[in-house]
């Protein structure tokens, strides 16, 4: 008999403390505020006094204090979280844009030294064809057969 009185009891206990754990949002201080405010409040009913009724409000002020700073700290750490995650973000575009201006930059350096390629080779060309030295025709035969052989 009193192991079942013993296990009763611990499943009252075990079950107010689910009861006050679930109406507090999981904040065990805001819990304990709230049992401490139902207890005064259970007080004052069994005594009718003045100075129960006075512990009474002192503890739901305290719940309420108790709620208002959880939400606070749960707001700010969603805040938290959000400035992290926002952070992330503009790392990632960060890496991103780099990224691209190097692959823009390679491109247009490659582009840029072709351009010079063939203006340096319009400009030989015109050279040569100016000083007579070479036909328009054995400049491509000699850059042909040259670039066979290691040449221009």
């Amino acid at each position: 008999m009193s192991n079942r009185v013993v296990m009763g009891s611990g499943m009252a206990v075990a079950g107010g403390l689910a009861y006050y754990l679930y109406q507090a949002g999981g904040d065990p201080k805001v819990a304990e505020k709230k049992f401490e405010h139902d207890a005064a409040r259970i007080t004052h009913s069994v005594k009718g006094d003045a100075s129960s009724k006075g512990t009474e409000v002192k503890t739901e002020a305290k719940v309420l204090g108790q709620e208002a700073g959880s939400k606070i700290d749960s707001a700010i750490s969603q805040a938290k979280k959000q400035t992290s995650e926002i952070d992330a973000r503009l790392e990632a575009y960060r890496r991103d844009a780099e990224k691209n201006i190097e692959k823009y930059s390679k491109e247009a350096n490659k582009e840029f030294n072709s351009a010079v390629n063939k203006f340096d080779k319009t400009v030989e060309d015109g050279i040569a064809r100016a000083k007579g030295e070479v036909k328009e025709g054995e400049a491509k035969a000699k850059s042909t057969w040259g670039s066979w052989f290691g040449g221009k």
